[in-house]
């Protein structure tokens, strides 16, 4: 399906006690895996970014009986194994029991495990949400550890702006100043592992970290949007290649997104299978997105703006 861009909404409307937040794709401009730590998990350094014409949408209606959760959405059947959106709503209850929960209905109109953060950024939404309508209890509650213990994307989602993302993702540096871009999403929509992330990191076999300080990357700022672009490129994802070793369906979505018109730069984003291809503006992105719909109907494409 191809998905127009519109005008900028509203990240958060509240209409009686109602919240509705949509949970917006993450996009890995660039991911550096340092290396491996003692305890398994990865350091990486990766700079952000959020879709803005696009997402899923999470409605929460504050209540005190038990919460109950609905999914509706193109992508509803997808969902496997725990719902994050549960797992989050217990992990708050525990963690802070003065919080109203209520129940969630959750319109999933993003591809499952999709190297996005889908799930992540549902459970930021719901995070945002829960904070919302608490608004008395809510400077008591630590929200970023809350969503710390709930998935290494989920933090940097809570925010949904552009971050550098350190550590494994706990470490958060504002980058909100970086030049807009115009991309098209790209997913081939193939079946993928459940574990297909940590399929991808094992794949990778990245050397040991110790206590070395690794020099970061990332600039603090990028004075024009030529100068982003050139830092992805020379960055790129350290995760493609075993991103493509696992889905080889990566290879055609690069390859086709290259040969379109216009096409600055074809990218993975996370651990896939979903790219991304940046384009000098709106315009020729979506021309590229109504092409590759044409040429791919099975495919999932949206031109969006980051």
């Amino acid at each position: 399906m191809t998905q127009r861009s519109g005008q900028p909404t509203n990240r958060q409307a509240i209409v009686e006690g109602v919240v509705t937040e949509k949970a917006w794709p993450k996009v890995n401009l660039t991911l550096r895996v340092i290396g491996e730590r003692p305890d398994g998990y990865h350091e990486i350094e990766s700079l952000v970014a959020f879709a803005r014409d696009v997402a899923d949408v999470v409605t929460l209606t504050p209540g005190h009986g038990t919460p109950r959760i609905t999914t509706t959405g193109p992508f509803a059947a997808g969902i496997a194994g725990p719902n994050l959106i549960a797992v989050t709503l217990d992990t708050v209850a525990r963690a802070a029991p003065q919080i109203v929960l209520g129940d969630v209905a959750l319109t999933k109109n993003m591809p499952i495990a999709a190297g996005i953060g889908g799930g992540s950024a549902d459970a930021a939404a719901v995070l945002r949400a829960l904070r919302s309508v608490n608004s008395a209890h809510a400077a008591s509650v630590d929200w970023q550890a809350i969503a710390a213990r709930l998935g290494a994307d989920v933090p940097v989602c809570v925010l949904a702006q552009p971050q550098v993302m350190r550590g494994i993702g706990e470490r958060l540096e504002s980058r909100t100043h970086l030049p807009q871009l115009a991309v098209v999403l790209v997913n081939p929509m193939v079946p993928v592992p459940a574990d297909k992330t940590a399929q991808v990191f094992r794949a990778l076999a990245a050397a040991r970290v110790g206590q070395q300080t690794i020099s970061p990357i990332t600039p603090q700022h990028f004075e024009m949007r030529d100068h982003l672009v050139a830092h992805m490129r020379s960055t790129g994802n350290d995760l493609l290649a075993p991103a493509r070793s696992l889905v080889p369906a990566i290879d055609q979505v690069l390859t086709v997104m290259e040969a379109c018109a216009g096409c600055e730069l074809a990218q993975l984003s996370g651990g896939g299978p979903t790219c991304f291809g940046v384009f000098p503006d709106m315009t020729i992105a979506e021309a590229a997105a109504a092409t590759l719909q044409r040429t791919h109907p099975g495919w999932w494409i949206v031109a969006t703006r980051l």
